[in-house]
C-alpha cells in the first residue's frame, strides 16, 4: 500500500465499530467461548486468561500497510460489545489489492441485522478508504447464516477447500 490505513471508528444507524479495548475482555470471552461461535472459527478453545491475551493482541491490530496486516474492529451497540468485524490484508498490489473480511457476533445478537450492518460499513471503509479491490470471505460450509449474509452483501461463490467456501466481492460491485 502507498499509505498506512489506520483503524477508524465507524458509525451506522445502530452500531459503533471501533478498535477493541481491554475493557471488552469479559464480553469477548463470552463471545469467543460460545459453542455457536466457536464451531465456525478455527480458534482453539481458550481459558479466560488466554482469551484476555487474545483480546490484548487484537487491540494492537489497528492498521493496514503491508500484506498480512490485520485490522479488527469491535461491534458495539449502546455500549455493549456484540462482536467483531475484521480485515486481513492479503495483497497490496494497486491493481489487485485484496483483503479477507470476517464477522463474528454473540449469539444473543443473531437475527437482528447487526452482522450485515457492520459488514456493510467495513466493506465501504475497505473499498473507499483502504482502496481494496477485492474482498474475500472464507466461510465454513455449515454456517448457512454467514453464507446467506455473504450473498446478500454481494459476494459470489469462488471456490471450495475442504469444509470452507470462499466468496469474493469487488469494489466495482453492481
Amino acid at each position: 500500500m502507498d499509505r498506512v490505513v489506520n483503524a477508524p471508528t465507524l458509525a451506522t444507524d445502530r452500531l459503533t465499530l471501533r478498535p477493541h479495548r481491554i475493557e471488552d475482555a469479559a464480553r469477548w470471552y463470552e463471545i469467543q467461548s460460545s459453542p455457536d461461535v466457536h464451531k465456525f472459527t478455527s480458534w482453539p478453545e481458550r481459558s479466560r486468561s488466554e482469551s484476555y491475551a487474545h483480546l490484548l493482541h487484537r487491540t494492537k491490530h489497528v492498521k493496514l500497510l503491508q500484506a498480512n496486516d490485520f485490522l479488527a474492529l469491535a461491534i458495539e451497540r449502546d455500549g455493549q460489545l456484540l462482536g467483531d468485524v475484521s480485515l486481513h490484508l492479503r495483497s497490496v498490489s494497486l491493481s489487485s489489492r485484496t483483503a479477507e473480511i470476517s464477522w463474528i457476533l454473540h449469539p444473543d445478537a443473531y437475527g437482528q441485522g447487526y452482522a450485515r450492518e457492520a459488514a456493510e460499513a467495513m466493506m465501504e471503509f475497505a473499498f473507499n478508504e483502504a482502496k481494496i479491490q477485492w474482498l474475500v470471505a472464507v466461510i465454513d460450509q455449515s454456517n448457512q447464516a454467514s453464507i446467506a449474509l455473504a450473498k446478500r452483501l454481494g459476494f459470489r461463490a469462488m471456490s471450495r477447500d475442504g469444509d470452507e467456501l470462499s466468496f469474493v466481492a469487488g469494489s466495482l460491485r453492481e
